[in-house]
């Protein structure tokens, strides 16, 4: 099985304002290619670093190369003071290819106010493993 982790630290530092570092990718697997019909895990940390509860809703959306939207999952949720957490959603791929990968954290599905801007890369699956 692929795994792919897109690692982040989202950290809310105010009442609905999201921090975020920078993105490191990191791809764990025998071969590091990513395969169709293989599973991917896309997970980020966040970290709510106020004071107070903070609720939230964890989006990932995957575009092929025409921008097309093929996968859009979400979980909700609500973090602690100074709790982190590590939400994953998978993907797997039926088609090779270009694919655009863009999480979003916002406090709610109903309420799309934004704790972070939107984080985003671009993976390359393979029809079969070289």
């Amino acid at each position: 099985m692929k795994i792919l982790v897109f690692l982040v630290l989202l950290s809310v530092i105010g009442m609905g304002t999201v921090f975020a570092e920078p993105v490191t990718t990191q791809i764990i697997s025998d071969e590091k290619i990513l395969v169709v019909d293989e599973q991917i895990m896309i997970m980020t940390d966040i970290s709510n670093n106020q004071d107070v509860q903070q609720n939230f809703a964890y989006i990932t959306q995957v575009k092929n190369n025409d921008g097309v939207v093929i996968s859009l999952s979400w979980l909700t949720g609500s973090l602690s003071p100074r709790q982190t957490f590590s939400p994953t959603q998978s993907w797997i791929p039926t088609e090779s290819g270009v694919f655009h990968i863009q999480i979003f954290v916002w406090e709610g599905i109903d309420n799309p106010d934004a704790l972070s801007p939107p984080l985003s890369m671009t993976v390359n699956v393979s029809e079969q493993k070289f």
